[in-house]
């Protein structure tokens, strides 16, 4: 009698010297293994924990520009801004609440990839700012675009890069102003296009019992035809401490010339804050970086 096959054996159909077909093919096995590298990889960018962009700008700044108590991704989170004097440094001073981003990737008009951000800060815009990085054709020069924008910060925060900032200890608003800025990552002169003005508002220091002292401006012009480098200019908009001055970018370093006075009646009170801030000729005081 002639026992019946088990219900779970399997009769592949093929003797000894016949050679057994594999379900895949060895260049399907392939595939399936970029595939799984592939999806590992765009796992791993989409949960790129936010403590990798704290840690790339720790090491862009030196350290004096740090996010802490990061949470969320590198895409989409938030964190604590500090500023700091750097390594072996006791100053440190936080923004108060807390930094948001937001970030995608596009293509632009040029069908080039386009990196874009969003940028909140709760304590000092009324919305987020937004920048985009774009690569050009074949990588070779970066370039970021700012949206106009306009925010307000506290000037005391400063006093956290360590000197001169911590000896001078400022108090007043800061308030930042960008137009059509370009920035290209670049060793050519015209790295720098449109304009960023910043207005420091009702300044005092501790080293001077005058409050306010004044109000000030800075504005970063880019490049032009009559001009090819980016130039600095500090004006005094009002107040006793008179503040002017020029500079320009010489490659990556800034040359800059100025000079601090005071009106007469106030230059009792000012005189020690003169003779900290640059060299003293007289009644003025020198400014000179680079």
């Amino acid at each position: 009698m002639r026992a019946n096959p088990s219900p779970f054996s399997l009769n592949l159909g093929v003797n000894a010297k016949d050679k057994v077909r594999l379900p895949f093919s060895q260049r399907g096995w392939s595939w399936a293994v970029v595939g799984a590298v592939m999806g590992g990889l765009m796992a791993l960018l989409i949960h790129l924990p936010a403590q990798w962009l704290a840690q790339a700008l720790l090491n862009a700044t030196q350290g004096q520009v740090q996010l802490q108590e990061v949470q969320g991704s590198v895409w989409q989170g938030s964190g604590k801004l500090v500023l700091t004097g750097g390594e072996g440094s006791r100053d440190a001073l936080a923004l108060p609440g807390r930094i948001q981003w937001q970030t995608g990737m596009s293509l632009n008009a040029a069908n080039h990839p386009q990196f874009n951000f969003n940028l909140n800060a709760l304590c000092c815009m009324t919305q987020a700012a937004r920048l985009s990085l774009q690569a050009p054709e074949r990588l070779q020069v970066w370039q970021l675009q700012v949206d106009d924008h306009q925010s307000q910060w506290p000037a005391h925060l400063l006093s956290g890069l360590g000197a001169p900032w911590n000896t001078l200890q400022p108090e007043g608003t800061l308030k930042l102003e960008t137009k059509q800025l370009r920035v290209n990552f670049q060793t050519q002169p015209s790295w720098l296009q449109g304009e960023i003005t910043l207005t420091a508002e009702n300044m005092s220091s501790k080293l001077s019992t005058l409050k306010p002292m004044g109000t000030y401006q800075i504005n970063l012009g880019g490049a032009s035809a009559a001009n090819p480098l980016p130039s600095l200019s500090l004006t005094t908009q009002s107040g006793s401490l008179l503040l002017s001055g020029q500079g320009q970018w010489q490659g990556s370093r800034l040359q800059f010339r100025g000079e601090a006075s005071a009106v007469p009646e106030h230059a009792a009170a000012l005189s020690n804050l003169l003779n900290i801030i640059g060299r003293r000729q007289g009644a003025r005081s020198l400014l000179s970086l680079g």
